[in-house]
């Protein structure tokens, strides 16, 4: 499944900008990338740690990366005036795990997703804006009280002024339907197009971020904040111990 977005950020070109670090030190006759790894699969059915782990769970997320940049079609050759912004996912934001009565239980866990994995690529020349696209690459999941085979999840997609303050920020929605007997999907969206005003030709890509993160209640951002994990049988153990006591 494969979605595009077209949008265009309105980044006032009056502000000042500061910081000048590459955030990718690219040459500048070739198209500009910048590629992030995920921060780990959701195991089991849709959730965080409740399936395979180990070789084989590391072979299927390396087919699946493969595939995925087998999908991204190349920019065509510019000359950039400079580095692209620095596109990466928010790691308080990189998980969604929903929680029955917000209770941290696998058995509680409902609909799960994860940003696995961003391909992004940018152009510009003299004192032109930005243009930026990137395709993000999802995982999203059933958990045991997941009701139905529907959900739509919501992400954002923010330009920021390099660690200092959010410029714009543009919400979106993900639909998706499970196919009967699968807990687990691999979704691709990609946003189309960002553009980045710049103030004058001095401003390069080096002073802008572009972070991607799910739509996350405070207690999911505490809980990937946190960097929880947790197996299948947790509770089950925790109750077969309470029983022997």
């Amino acid at each position: 499944m494969s979605r595009i977005r077209n949008t265009l950020f309105a980044v006032c070109s009056a502000l000042t900008l500061v910081g000048s670090g590459a955030a990718l030190n690219l040459a500048v006759d070739q198209p500009a990338y910048a590629q992030m790894g995920g921060h780990g699969g959701a195991g089991g059915p849709g959730g965080p740690g409740g399936g395979p782990s180990g070789s084989d769970d590391d072979a299927k997320r390396k087919k699946r990366e493969q595939e995925f940049g087998a999908l991204i079609a190349p920019l065509p050759k510019v000359h950039n005036a400079g580095p692209c912004p620095f596109v990466k996912v928010l790691y308080d934001a990189a998980r969604f795990v929903e929680f029955k009565d917000n209770h941290e239980a696998f058995t509680n866990v409902g609909y799960t997703g994860e940003i696995e994995n961003i391909a992004s690529g940018c152009a510009y020349k003299n004192d032109e804006p930005i243009t930026v696209g990137a395709r993000v690459l999802f995982e999203l999941g059933r958990g045991p009280t997941a009701t139905g085979r529907q959900k739509t999840y919501k992400y954002w997609v923010a330009v920021t002024d390099r660690n200092h303050a959010v410029l714009q920020k543009a919400w979106f929605e993900l639909p998706v339907t499970f196919p009967a007997g699968q807990d687990r999907v691999t979704v691709t969206d990609t946003v189309d197009k960002i553009v980045i005003p710049r103030r004058d030709a001095k401003v390069s890509g080096a002073n802008f971020e572009v972070l991607v993160g799910f739509d996350v209640t405070p207690q999911m951002a505490e809980f990937n904040r946190q960097g929880k994990r947790f197996r299948p049988d947790a509770g089950e153990t925790a109750q077969v111990a309470a029983a022997k006591q």
